[in-house]
């Protein structure tokens, strides 16, 4: 199952701001940094969403079933087209049948995943890190990079140029946000891939259920060409919602006939000034 449920990684600022002990706010990210690698090794949970994906000339509506052997996705709508019911299931019955195709969702969920848990051991000791604020359960963080941190790879280059805001839950201790923008340009592979400073992104996330956490939102507006994750563009705004627990042995069989049971559109993303996606939340249940 591909869910990069976990890729939280891709400025929250309130009026009255407290600044706590440093040490204080390095125990509450090295604890949330805990939190989020046991729960990514320990959930095997399948789930159904409806997801709006926004990249430049590329706007796609779909409601996707995840089962241990890939993520069945039903198109609905895409670079601005409606989809008939025979080309949706049409798409769904290649992945279902193509091994091929779901190698490469494999892979490429894989390498997200890998690269996202990298980054995540990083965010400790990477960052000056200070509480700047309390809004009920939750506690927000400050970061800026180490002076003195030494930037060994592609990811951890970029953690050199951040600065930004992580809001924590207090009490299951889980990432809920993740705000941040590139402070001074990153460049890659002889200077022919670039970040440029100014770049921005910001990763939103949801008890959606039973503790399991998901990314509702995602937003990332780059400047540059190097990408770190191969399913995220530089310019995109994703949004998730209406998600519904399903079977942890679900077949993909099973998930496309699920997927093919739910409604043509949605509801959840309408009066919105940015096409909804700040409405990602709605439908969902227990958060």
């Amino acid at each position: 199952m591909f869910r990069k449920r976990h890729l939280i990684f891709l400025p929250l600022l309130l009026g009255q701001v407290a600044v706590s002990h440093g040490e204080d706010a390095v125990q509450i990210v090295r604890q949330a940094v805990q939190t989020e690698l046991a729960a990514s090794q320990n959930d095997h949970s399948c789930w159904l969403y409806y997801e709006i994906d926004n990249k430049p000339g590329d706007k796609v509506r779909q409601w996707v079933a995840e089962t241990h052997s890939g993520n069945v996705q039903r198109v609905m709508e895409q670079s601005g087209q409606p989809l008939s019911r025979d080309a949706q299931r049409r798409m769904m019955d290649r992945f279902i049948h193509d091994q091929r195709k779901r190698d490469e969702q494999r892979k490429a969920g894989s390498h997200d995943d890998d690269q996202a848990t990298e980054m995540l051991k990083l965010l400790p000791d990477g960052f000056v890190w200070t509480i700047t604020g309390e809004r009920d359960n939750e506690t927000v963080l400050h970061f800026t990079p180490k002076a003195d941190f030494e930037a060994s790879d592609r990811e951890s280059r970029v953690f050199s140029a951040m600065e930004g805001d992580m809001t924590v839950d207090k009490t299951q201790h889980r990432i809920v946000s993740l705000k941040g923008r590139l402070i001074h340009e990153v460049k890659f592979y002889w200077g022919l891939g670039v970040l440029k400073a100014g770049g921005s992104f910001d990763v939103e996330r949801r008890d959606t259920g039973n503790s399991i956490w998901q990314i509702t939102e995602t937003h990332v507006h780059m400047l540059g060409n190097a990408l770190i994750f191969k399913s995220i563009s530089v310019e995109e705004d994703d949004a998730k919602s209406q998600f519904k627990s399903l079977p942890s042995n679900i077949s993909l069989e099973q998930a496309e006939a699920t997927l093919l049971q739910q409604g043509g559109t949605s509801n959840a993303f309408r009066d919105s000034g940015s096409d909804g996606v700040r409405a990602a939340g709605a439908g969902q249940p227990a958060m």
